[in-house]
This record gives C-alpha cells, structure tokens and sequence, in this order.
C-alpha cells in the first residue's frame, strides 16, 4: 500500500450502520429485564453494532496497540522524570512487566508496542520500530514537528492499523512518553478553547512547584504559538509523534469497521484531533474511562462522550480501555445470549402446566 493521504484516509471510514443499531436496541428490548436496566451496557452494544455493521455484534478478539514517544518540550521542565524513563519503559512493555501487560494478559487482550520516536530507544526488539526520530522538537522553542511529518506519522498509524489489525474486533491504543501531558493539554486548549490553566495537571506526579513550572511554561508556548487554525496545525505545533500516529490508527481501526477503545487524557487527544479531520470517525469510538488529568473532561465534553469507567486512574499506556474490555464482552454476551421475555414466559406457562397437569 502506498502511503496515503489525509483524505485517503478519511475516504477510507465508511459509515456505521444505524439499522444494526436499531436492530441491537431492539433486541434489547425483548430480553428478560426491564426496559433500558442494562444501562451504558445496552448503548455500548448498540453503538457495537453499528461499528461491524451486524445486529449481533462480537466482541471476541481485541488488541492493545501501544505508542511509545519522547517531546522536546520535556526537556523544558514540564515534568519530573527524564526522557530516558520513555526508552525503560518501553523495554518494561516488551518484557512484559507493567501494569498494561498484566491487565491484558487477565483478559485475553492481544499486545503490540510501538517506538513512534523515543529519544533512548532499548536495544532486543520485541516491538515495531516505525520511529519518526528521537523525539519531537520543543514547541517552546518552535512546532514539536512540521504538518509533513505529523501527516507521516498518522499515515504509519493508519497503515498499521488498516494491515495488521484486522483481526480484532476491539482495538484498544495506548501510549506512553515523557511529557506527553503537556502535549495534551496544549492540544486539549486548541480543540476545546477551554482556559490553558484548567486543562494543565500534574502528570507523572509533580509537586505544587513543579505544576506552577509547567503552567508557566505552557502559556508561554502558547503566547509563542497562538491557537493553531487548524487540528492538523494543532497536531504539528504541540504534539507528539505518538499522538499523530494514534490519531491515524483511530481512522485505520475505523476503516477496517473496528471499534476504538479509547483511553485517557493522551488518548482522548489523539482521537479529538482524529474527530476534528474526519468526524465520519467519532461513532467508532467507545469512551472507556474518565482521567483523573483535569483537561480529559474538556475532552469528554467536546466529544459528547460518556466513558464507561471512572476509577481515579492517570497511568495512561491504554490501561483504561483494556479494563473495559471484559465489561463489554460481558455487555455482548448479555445480548446475544439472554433469554428473551417471549421465553421465560413460555417456559413458566409450560411448567404451570406440566404443574396442574
């Protein structure tokens, strides 16, 4: 395949079938329970349904795809940790060894990390080098990128998405990079016009002083840079090269009728940016959990998305969307296998007979 263009990408999504959802809620409908009991349940379904195109949506096979980056704006003091901690932790994915791991390897969720472009990549493999370079530039310095280089790397998450992970029908991404919250929030100020001050948390643990920092910091990139007219500029200006190519495997996973489990802050950005270039993306999206970063909410409420889960989590890697990935195979497993109310009361007025008889 070559490498295609942002509107090869967007021509690639085709639209969810609002009759398999019709169908989904129908059914629903006639099972054992009262009306609509099964709450989030039943719309996750639905909009499951309506992603495969099929009024008995699956959701047997899913995979984790995790995008790992480093930002030159950490190297500004937006966190406490340097960038090395991206490279060690993307050796710790590949052994196996961080909460991710464990949680996918509880729920029968399949694995893949990738280096978008760590500045201390480990040596060994184990995961797909599609790196675009040792990080991204500081955006208070200048763009984190050229709009080039972030249409690069959202091509190489499509491409990795529309080839390789066809086989899942939940595709769940995560992330991880030194820094990464600063990107989101410049790009959460972007998107939703909320004030910077309000979309800035402590990320990877800083303390009051270290926050004040990263305020101070990020409102001079932004003094530097303005509001980008643009997602695409919003994307070249402040993000990340795992950011860029997460939003492209959301426009991947949509054109192969995936759905999207979406993750945390990070995530949520990605996919805002994603929904910003190709709305046709937005109903392949299944919000899983709710950050405990102050800007995700201004997301959320952008996107009108009501996650399933809110448990106080803010470790990012795509942790919250493979939590709930056992809630929605149980969701899918409620509504294919329940019996209907036809049934039960069949099978009661037969007993009642065979009783009086």
């Amino acid at each position: 395949m070559s490498t295609p263009s942002l509107a090869d990408m967007i021509r690639a999504i085709p639209p969810v079938s609002d009759a398999a959802r019709e169908d989904a809620m129908v059914r629903f409908d006639a099972l054992a329970k009262p009306p609509d009991s099964l709450g989030a349940l039943e719309s996750t379904v639905a909009a499951l349904a309506a992603i495969q195109d099929r009024s008995m949506p699956v959701a047997d096979a899913a995979a984790l795809w995790l995008f790992a980056g480093d930002h030159g704006l950490a190297r500004e003091g937006v966190t406490a940790w340097p960038q090395t901690v991206t490279g060690a932790m993307l050796a710790t994915f590949v052994a196996g060894g961080a909460a991710i791991n464990r949680i996918c390897r509880a729920n029968d969720i399949a694995f893949v990390a990738v280096d978008a472009g760590v500045a201390h990549p480990p040596g060994g493999g184990g995961y797909r080098d599609c790196s675009m370079g040792p990080g991204t530039a500081s955006s208070l310095q200048g763009p984190a990128m050229t709009e080039e280089a972030a249409l690069a790397a959202m091509a190489t998450g499509f491409r990795l998405l529309r080839e390789e992970g066809g086989q899942a029908d939940l595709v769940g991404l995560g992330e991880m990079g030194i820094g990464n919250t600063a990107a989101a929030s410049l790009i959460t100020h972007a998107i939703t016009k909320a004030p910077l001050e309000s979309c800035i948390g402590r990320g990877a643990g800083l303390d009051d002083e270290g926050l004040a920092r990263k305020q101070a910091l990020l409102a001079q990139v932004v003094a530097r840079h303005g509001r980008p007219e643009t997602p695409l500029a919003a994307l070249a200006c402040f993000g990340g090269f795992e950011i860029a190519m997460m939003a492209g495997a959301v426009l991947g996973a949509a054109a192969n009728r995936q759905a999207v489990l979406v993750d945390g802050f990070i995530g949520t950005s990605a996919v805002a940016l994603a929904c910003e270039m190709a709305p046709a993306a937005r109903p392949y999206c299944l919000f899983c959990h709710e950050s405990a970063e102050p800007g995700h909410r201004w997301l959320l409420d952008h996107l009108a998305a009501r996650p399933l889960l809110d448990l106080g989590m803010a470790l990012g890697e795509g942790t919250g969307a493979a939590l709930a990935v056992p809630l929605i195979r149980s969701a899918v497993a409620c509504h294919s296998g329940m019996d209907t109310i036809e049934t039960v009361l069949a099978r009661f007025e037969n007993s009642s007979g065979q009783a009086s008889g």
